[in-house]
């Protein structure tokens, strides 16, 4: 009972690693110290990578340990990388693959970090197993050893049974599908059991404990044993093995519960089952003796059958009872799987144990929105309803109007405002700004339309090759893979067309008002001059109504001083909710981001949003009270043409002036949008051709293994060979069963291929042999073909095993009864040559016409010529 079965290693490809996950490193976090350490944890992780899975383990604890470390950092930094994006291809061979002589073994690619956990795991549980298989089991210590590593390798074969076809979302290769994987961990289960068994023995623990472990141990291995019989998912060394280890365990279960009855005085049951045991090893003995060695189990039960049937014919005469008749033997499981809950190593630390996963990045992208949305609707609030009161002062020519009483001179208000647009740089600032937006916006949109175009051509050449090569092009659809990007491109598409009708509303702002701001631009002798002239209403400079408009503005421009505080207050609020992203994630696995994010902006902004309300409400009274007041004033005033006239440009310069300085910021904003957005869509370009050159490596690869796998698959499925080829095959004995190959200890490890046997040499013929007896020269023959000459004597072959003939000078003519597939077949009988009824050999071509092959220069036909 001391084979025992372990499971190859999977072989990986390389993977560089550090490329694309430091490029998102330095696009997600500013430089710094923090992402300085993030950029060494990702070095660090390519080199565990190198380690555990880039070269050969030795089948030592030590090399499991850096496999279960690399499996624990993948779990933990599968959350905080967007590996779907990235578009990481991780490629791995069948394990139980052993290639063919002209291709090389069945491997999978896959984007996808589920596939490389998995692919690990798997790996854990080989070299578990193979640990296990090395152990001593004379002693104590290694029987633990073993039991624990198999439990282990059952425990990582049972999750991806049970994860790998979540983790994949396609069709695994064989040694990782879900059947296999059952499989294995149900063997690997026995043979801890296996373990334990041995280990009872080795105590010397009671036989009804020990007949219960390896019952136990027995029904383990049969249902591995019903799991695989029918599947050729596994290696065909395996199956002989489990059915052997099912009834050696059950034997000796059976050994140890009859030396339980004979305590109990139930001498015939003894026999009983000892005549059973006998039964069952020599099943084995006959069946699967190149496979397991049962000499030893034998022996001992051999031995306790001869005593039990001697003390039993002469002193008990016990009946011996049916083999249908006996008791059950009961079962004792001391294993189990050991579960698969991260970290698996002791010794793991998380490289990237700062960085926040990818859950609690997108909740707090969220957050930062959210932040931005509330921000801009209470500033948009602010403004717009500052838009408005210049709007309706500017409509009532206030406060222009207040300081115009003279009629003559232009208002202090007007020429503050002529200074203002002439700081600011006047009319060409704001025309230099309307030439460049469409320069902005044609930039940005030739790198969205480069970036789509790429997509576009590598998914225009997947859809080509996978109409071609139908099942065959097994990998992810390209239109599949890039519906995120597409999603984002249809985002950033829409987010340009409506810059450009915001560009476009600016540039008709301007068109109407850009005379009036001209006219504001120029000296104040030019602009008084412009102005047209009215008689002086010096009666209304000390009424009531006056000094009522004047307070009121005074109220309004103090709401506006007041506005552009609170508006820099709202700026400044911040806040952070990692740690409670972190915590409730944590806690419930979720993170429920719209109600922790509400409850945010309610606390933060709440006190904000009310003075905004309150502002609104007090403009809207002051307002009213200036209209009022101002429906008086104008009735005081005196009406004429020239103080119409004049009252009506002062009006349009002060809503130019207005106009000027919301133009101006808007092209300002529109300006700092496009240079932000170009650098975003650079980033969203280098996304896509990352993707894209991933895309093409992976498309090369699989290119190749369908040409070699084309190249590999014979050309009909079968051809029957003609019977008289096979007439002298010789035929197996009747009855003769076929002898199985002997395993390795190791049974699944799979075996290289033996090189191809060396072509024989020509046979030596010399010439002087050949034309002993020919005469001097060449006779013509007496029919189409050549008389035919007997083989030589078996004891005169040297050398290649065919015999050689004998004929006319420079031709040997080949027997109708060779075999070309009888290598090493020796005295081949001769068979006269009969005219069969399908075409055989040719004939020697007529005599009149030539020899229709080509010939080399100087050599002699191979037929006779007339």
């Amino acid at each position: 009972m001391a084979t025992f079965i372990s499971v190859p290693l999977k072989k990986s490809s390389e993977v560089d690693l550090v490329k694309p996950l430091s490029k998102f490193v330095t696009a997600t976090y500013p430089a710094g110290e923090e992402q300085a350490e993030h950029l060494r944890a990702v070095e660090e992780l390519s080199r565990l990578r190198k380690s555990a899975v880039g070269r050969p383990l030795d089948k030592h604890e030590s090399s499991l340990e850096l496999l279960l470390r690399y499996y624990d950092q993948l779990c933990a930094v599968e959350a905080k990388f967007p590996f779907s994006e990235l578009c990481l291809t991780f490629t791995w061979k069948d394990a139980f693959d052993k290639g063919s002589l002209f291709g090389g073994s069945v491997k999978l690619a896959l984007a996808s970090v589920g596939y490389e956990k998995t692919c690990v795991l798997f790996n854990i549980g080989a070299l578990a197993s193979q640990i296990a298989s090395e152990q001593n089991l004379d002693s104590d210590d290694g029987l633990k050893g073993a039991a624990k590593n198999y439990q282990l390798a059952s425990g990582a074969f049972g999750h991806i049974k049970d994860t790998v076809l979540s983790a994949l979302n396609r069709e695994p290769t064989v040694d990782i599908s879900p059947e296999t994987a059952g499989t294995l961990s149900q063997v690997m289960l026995a043979q801890a059991q296996e373990v334990f068994c041995i280990k009872a023995t080795s105590d010397k623990m009671k036989d009804a404990i020990i007949a219960k472990l390896a019952n136990q141990a027995a029904d383990f291995y049969g249902d591995a044993f019903k799991q695989c019989q029918y599947k050729e998912n596994l290696p065909k060394e395996v199956l002989p093995v489990l059915a052997a280890k099912h009834c050696m365990l059950q034997a000796t279960a059976e050994l140890h519960q009859g030396t339980v009855a004979n305590q109990k005085k139930r001498f015939g049951e003894e026999i009983a089952r000892l005549q059973h045991a006998t039964e069952l090893v020599k099943t084995v003995g006959s069946r699967y003796d190149e496979y397991v060695n049962v000499k030893d189990l034998s022996d001992r039960i051999g031995r306790a059958l001869t005593a039990a049937k001697k003390d039993n014919d002469f002193i008990y005469h016990d009946r011996v009872p049916e083999l249908k008749d006996l008791e059950h033997i009961g079962k004792a499981s001391l294993v189990k799987a050991t579960p698969i809950q991260t970290p698996l190593s002791q010794k793991f630390t998380d490289l990237f144990e700062k960085m926040v996963p990818m859950a609690v990045q997108q909740s707090l992208t969220m957050s930062s929105q959210r932040r931005g949305d509330m921000v801009s609707r209470l500033v948009g609030s602010l403004r717009e309803s500052t838009n408005l009161c210049n709007g309706v002062l500017a409509s009532l020519n206030l406060p222009a109007a207040l300081e115009d009483l003279s009629g003559d001179s232009v208002p202090p208000s007007i020429l503050e405002k002529s200074r203002a647009v002439a700081s600011q740089g006047g009319l060409q600032s704001v025309e230099t700004l309307i030439r460049e937006l469409p320069e902005l916006m044609q930039r940005n949109r030739e790198i969205l339309d480069e970036s789509l175009k790429m997509l576009d051509d590598e998914e225009a050449t997947d859809t080509e090759l996978r109409a071609k090569f139908s099942q065959r092009w097994s990998r992810t659809p390209s239109a599949d893979l890039y519906k995120p990007l597409r999603a984002e491109g249809g985002k950033f598409r829409s987010t340009l067309d409506m810059a450009a009708q915001a560009d476009q509303t600016v540039r008709e702002r301007y068109n109407i008002h850009c005379e009036m701001i001209r006219l504001l631009c120029r000296p104040e002798n030019e602009l008084s001059d412009s102005i047209p002239s009215a008689n002086p209403m010096k009666t209304l400079q000390g009424s009531e109504v006056v000094n009522v408009l004047r307070a009121l503005l005074a109220q309004l421009d103090e709401m506006k001083r007041e506005r552009e505080a609170l508006e820099m207050e709202i700026k400044a609020v911040t806040f952070d909710l990692t740690a409670s992203f972190l915590t409730a994630l944590a806690q419930d696995g979720i993170i429920n981001d719209e109600a922790m994010i509400s409850g945010a902006i309610d606390s933060h902004y709440g006190a904000s949003s009310e003075r905004v309300q309150q502002s609104l409400r007090t403009q809207e009274e002051l307002l009213s009270k200036v209209q009022t007041a101002h429906q008086e004033f104008s009735a005081l005033k005196q009406s004429s043409g020239e103080a119409d006239e004049r009252e009506e440009l002062l009006k349009k310069l002060a809503a130019a002036h207005d106009s000027y300085t919301e133009i101006s910021s808007n092209l300002k904003e529109g300006t700092k949008f496009y240079n932000d957005l170009t650098e975003i869509l650079l980033r969203f370009q280098n996304k896509c051709s990352d993707i894209v050159f991933a895309r093409k490596t992976e498309r090369d690869e699989l290119l190749k293994e369908l040409q070699q796998s084309i190249a590999r698959e014979p050309s009909a499925p079968s051809f029957n060979v003609p019977a008289y080829q096979t007439a002298n095959t010789p035929n197996p004995a009747p009855g003769a069963a076929s002898v199985p190959t002997p395993a390795p200890r190791t049974v699944f490890q799979p075996q290289a291929k033996p090189a191809p046997p060396a072509r024989p040499p020509p046979p030596n013929l010399s010439a002087p042999a050949a034309n002993a007896n020919a005469p001097a020269g060449p006779a013509p023959p007496t029919s189409g073909n050549p008389p035919p000459v007997a083989p030589a004597a078996a004891s005169q072959a040297q050398g290649p095993p065919y015999p050689t003939y004998q004929g006319y000078p420079g031709f040997y003519q080949m027997p109708m009864a060779y075999n070309p597939y009888m290598y090493g077949q020796y005295n081949v009988p001769y068979v006269p040559y009969q005219t069969p009824p399908q075409g055989g050999y040719p004939a020697a071509p007529p005599a009149q016409h030539p020899y229709p092959y080509p010939q080399q220069p100087g050599q002699q036909p191979y037929y006779p010529q007339q």
